[in-house]
């Protein structure tokens, strides 16, 4: 007949097996703890004896952070300078991808110091395809319409304005409401964008606007003045 062994018995071995584990940790810990602070002594003693290590490697960073710092410096400066040489011209505009004629209204913005100019056009867009703010915080939102025939194509109607006069403010928060194409506008829809304070580029003022270095607020009419002072004031 086999005795049972006692509960008691069980739990005890069963404690006693936990304690072995958790004492194996501890000391495994501070034998890795006590080797590691060693190494630490053993470093620091040679670098106390090795002094000039430090001193190479401390110059060595600087050079590396200031070399660092000088590329970044020449590569925003070589952007800028991109940038301002940015032109198009209208024949370029007109063989556009209606997506790349948006890509280029941004690089326009972003020439004149809009650095913060996004497309955002695509489906759901809400009349805004491209978005900024120029230098004297003032929020532009663009809507481009781009035709392949250039004036010969459809010309933009009050209806493209209305879409662009419903959202531009109470949607995406804008200061200064754009139109933008490189074809033709209706004669009533220059009337409602000065109603309503919009403002229209049309093919004649955006081919001054894309082949020169005039920032667009210089060649529209009542633009709201600045948020903010700036240096180019």
């Amino acid at each position: 007949m086999t005795r049972r062994r006692s509960p008691v018995r069980r739990r005890t071995r069963r404690s006693s097996r936990r304690q072995q584990q958790r004492d194996a940790r501890l000391i495994a810990f501070t034998v890795a703890a006590a080797a590691g602070i060693g190494l630490a002594v053993m470093v620091v003693n040679w670098l106390l004896v090795h002094w000039w290590v430090l001193v190479v490697v401390l110059v060595l960073a600087v050079l590396a952070g200031a070399g660092w710092l000088y590329n970044r410096q020449q590569g925003v400066q070589w952007e800028a300078v991109r940038a301002q040489g940015l032109r198009y011209g209208l024949p370029q505009l007109d063989a556009l991808h209606h997506t790349r004629f948006e890509d280029a209204i941004r690089e326009l913005m972003r020439r004149d110091g809009c650095r913060d100019a996004q497309r955002v056009g695509g489906r759901g867009d809400l009349g805004a395809d491209v978005k900024a703010t120029d230098p004297y915080g003032r929020r532009w939102v663009i809507q481009c319409k781009h035709r392949r025939n250039g004036a010969r194509g459809s010309a933009v109607g009050t209806p493209d304005l209305q879409v662009l006069n419903g959202t531009a403010r109470q949607v995406h928060g804008a200061d200064v409401a754009v139109i933008v194409t490189n074809g033709r506008v209706t004669g009533p829809a220059v009337t409602f964008a000065k109603q309503q304070r919009l403002h229209v580029v049309d093919r004649q003022t955006l081919a001054v606007w894309a082949s020169g270095s005039r920032p667009l607020w210089e060649l529209l009419r009542a633009v709201p003045p600045p948020r903010r002072p700036s240096s180019l004031s």
